[in-house]
């Protein structure tokens, strides 16, 4: 993830687009890299969306890194632990006795709109409705017909693309002559 960030430097910052990138089960996917990734992704317009279940899941530093750095953060209820380490993000509206007393479906919410922090607000999700089975295999194919790509065109892409990086990686800058 960070090597992909960090190219991301080669596009000139006024022709980024944003990336988006949604890690569920985080701690099974943080290293030592991921704070640099935490401090470095926006300007590179990479947006990350990462959910794990409670705060002991992540080493101190990553920790760190994730609270320091979080422009939108949610708290579904939460334990008395992780409340009292959240209740600094959502003072002075909510406290962790607010946090780990939440209804089902109801979540704690500060978000970054416009680079501006908002008032911490809680928010009520609707149920889950009961599912149209008859329009799962027609959202497939829509999906399939408009996203998708053959396996072979895939693999290809990704060929050159390791060549591409191997290549650039291994070949000696030009000298000049003298």
């Amino acid at each position: 993830m960070q090597m992909a960030a960090m190219r991301r430097a080669r596009i000139p910052e006024q022709e980024r687009q944003d990336f988006y990138l949604y890690v569920d089960e985080f701690q099974n996917f943080t290293t030592d890299s991921v704070a640099t990734i935490l401090s470095e992704a926006r300007k590179y317009r990479l947006n990350l969306i990462i959910a794990h279940q409670y705060m002991p899941q992540l080493k101190q530093e990553i920790r760190d890194a994730v609270l320091g750095n979080v422009g939108t953060i949610g708290a579904f209820r939460i334990g008395a632990e992780d409340a009292e380490n959240l209740e600094k993000q959502f003072q002075p509206e909510f406290s962790r006795f607010d946090l780990v007393n939440l209804d089902n479906l109801n979540l704690v919410v500060k978000m970054m709109i416009s680079g501006k922090t908002s008032t911490p607000f809680k928010m009520q999700l609707l149920p889950f409705s009961k599912r149209n089975k008859d329009i799962i295999e027609p959202i497939k194919k829509i999906s399939k017909i408009k996203y998708g790509k053959p396996k072979a065109v895939v693999e290809q892409d990704i060929a050159q693309r390791s060549f591409t990086e191997i290549s650039s990686a291994t070949t000696p800058p030009p000298t000049k002559p003298s």
